[in-house]
C-alpha cells in the first residue's frame, strides 16, 4: 500500500492494485475565498498542487468522505472523468449524480470493488451543535487480501463513532483529518493533538499519518506544533507527519 499525501485531504492510495483518489481539491492555489472570521486571512487552497492535474485524472475510483469544499471542490466535480466510480456517504448520492457521474456507489455499510471491501464509519465534524450544522461525514476502512488494513478518519473530532471503528476493525494504518480546523466561534471540527492522542492510545499498534494541515486557511494546528506535541507525548515512533507530496509505503 502507499498513501500520497497531494495537499490537505486530498490523496492518492494504491491498494490491491487499484489506484484510488480520496477527496479531491482541484483548484488553483488562492482561488477560493477563505474561511471568515479566522486568524490566517489567505485565499484557499494555501498551496498548490503537488503531483500533475493529469496524475489526479488518471485513477481507478475516487472516494469521497463528504462534500464540503475542501473535500470536493467544483474544479474536481468539472474535470475528473464521469465515469470513474465514485465511492461516497448516501447523503451525497444526488449531488454527486448531479455533476453528471455515472457510477455512484453510495456504501450504506460495507461494500466490495475489485477485490477491496470499503466499510463506511460514523464520526462528529464538531461537537454539539456545530456537529449539527457541519451535517453527515463519513470515514472509511479500506480492506484486501495482501494488503493492511486501512481506516482514513474523515473530518471528525475524537468521539464515540472514532472509538468504535478503531476497536471494531483494529487497523494498520490510520489517517487522521488533522489540523485542528475551526470557525470565529466554537470548538475545532477536525482533529487536534490531543485527538490524536486518543486515537494512539485506542489503536496502540497502528502506525499514524497525520493530513490535512496547512492548506486551507481555518486549520490552525501546524505540521510543527504537532511534531512537538508528538515528541513530548512518546508518539514519535508512530506519528508519520507528511508534507505534500510525500508518499508513504506500508506492507502487509
Amino acid at each position: 500500500m502507499n498513501i500520497q499525501l497531494v495537499r490537505h485531504a486530498t490523496l492518492l492510495i494504491q491498494f490491491h492494485n487499484q489506484c484510488l483518489l480520496i477527496d479531491p481539491i482541484c483548484s488553483p492555489v488562492g482561488s477560493m475565498d477563505p474561511v471568515p472570521g479566522v486568524p490566517n486571512t489567505q485565499k484557499n487552497p494555501l498551496v498548490n498542487l503537488t503531483v500533475p492535474l493529469s496524475t489526479l485524472l488518471e485513477v481507478d475510483a475516487v472516494l469521497l468522505t463528504h462534500l464540503h469544499r475542501d473535500h470536493f471542490d467544483p474544479e474536481a466535480a468539472r474535470l475528473l472523468p464521469k465515469h470513474l466510480p465514485v465511492f461516497c456517504q448516501p447523503e451525497d448520492t444526488e449531488a454527486i449524480r448531479a455533476y453528471g457521474f455515472r457510477h455512484v456507489s453510495p456504501v450504506s455499510s460495507s461494500l466490495t470493488w475489485e477485490g477491496i471491501t470499503l466499510h463506511r464509519t460514523g464520526g462528529q465534524h464538531g461537537s454539539g451543535e456545530m456537529a449539527q450544522r457541519m451535517g453527515p461525514v463519513s470515514g472509511f476502512v479500506l480492506e484486501a487480501q495482501t494488503e493492511p488494513t486501512l481506516y482514513i478518519s474523515g473530518d471528525t473530532v475524537w468521539c464515540p463513532e472514532v472509538k468504535q471503528a478503531l476497536h471494531t476493525y483494529t487497523p494498520d494504518v490510520v489517517v487522521c483529518f488533522a489540523g485542528g480546523a475551526q470557525f470565529a466561534e466554537g470548538l475545532p471540527i477536525t482533529m487536534t493533538s490531543t485527538d490524536i492522542l486518543h486515537v494512539s492510545n485506542d489503536a496502540p499498534h497502528a502506525r499514524i499519518i497525520a493530513v490535512h494541515m496547512e492548506a486551507w486557511n481555518h486549520c490552525r494546528l501546524s505540521r510543527s506544533e504537532l511534531r512537538t506535541f508528538a515528541g513530548t507525548h512518546d508518539l514519535s515512533s508512530r506519528l508519520l507527519i507528511p508534507k505534500d507530496g510525500d508518499i508513504i509505503t506500508f506492507m502487509a
